[in-house]
């Protein structure tokens, strides 16, 4: 009996860290592409940084903060318990995990807005079906001058090996830009998710029923 624990142990571990692994979104953050609650597998093999594309939904873990590699846990059952969660990739473990869409790439400039209100990728705009609960912008407001609408934000450049990532319900998003935006012509401090916090892009949700894409919009 203990034998066969042990193997269903070391196959979901392998099965969590090479191929696909199940997560719980847990807030609205990308509403109404992926609700609070739903049930997902995030795609492990296949991910690497030449195959990263614009508009993938990524997992990547961190800790208390996205600049932190791990979780500090006090309590030594609870960490016991992380450390197992580590192992079989599934559970309490070490890092957290957030959900958000790529938006800028290494090397990209991503700024908003032009005069419709777009995001800008590299001065140009891009399509996004999938925002449906923007910030505000009314009528004759602008993002170059007088007081900008909250959902602008000045010109960013994406350092290499790192990601640019924002939520789908960006008026409800802690994402790269949650800090920057309404600062006209003032420096601010993105935030950058690295190539190596990657977990895997979002494949496949599995509950609630029916099951479908991941990347629906």
């Amino acid at each position: 009996m203990i034998a066969r624990i042990l193997i269903a142990f070391a196959v979901l571990a392998l099965i969590t860290h090479t191929l696909v692994r199940p997560f719980v979104i847990p807030s609205g953050s990308m509403e109404p592409t992926l609700m609070t609650g739903d049930r997902v597998f995030a795609k492990v093999i296949g991910v690497d940084e030449a195959n990263l594309e614009r508009r993938d939904i990524v997992v990547f873990g961190h800790g208390a903060t996205w600049a932190d590699a791990t979780i500090d846990e006090p309590n030594p059952v609870a960490n016991a318990l992380r450390y197992v969660g580590d192992v079989l990739g599934t559970g309490p473990s070490h890092r957290s995990h957030t959900v958000k869409r790529v938006i800028g790439l290494p090397g990209d400039t991503v700024s908003c807005c032009d005069t419709q209100g777009r995001l800008l990728v590299n001065g140009a705009p891009i399509d996004e079906p999938y925002v449906k609960n923007d910030l505000p912008m009314p009528a004759g407001s602008e993002c170059d001058g007088g007081t900008p609408s909250t959902r602008c934000f000045a010109e960013i450049t994406v350092p290499a090996g790192s990601y640019l990532v924002l939520g789908d319900n960006r008026a409800n998003s802690s994402d790269s830009v949650a800090g920057c935006r309404g600062l006209s012509g003032t420096s601010c401090t993105p935030r950058f998710v690295r190539f190596d916090q990657v977990v895997g892009t979002l494949g496949w949700r599995w509950w609630p029923l029916p099951p479908g894409s991941a990347e629906r919009s």
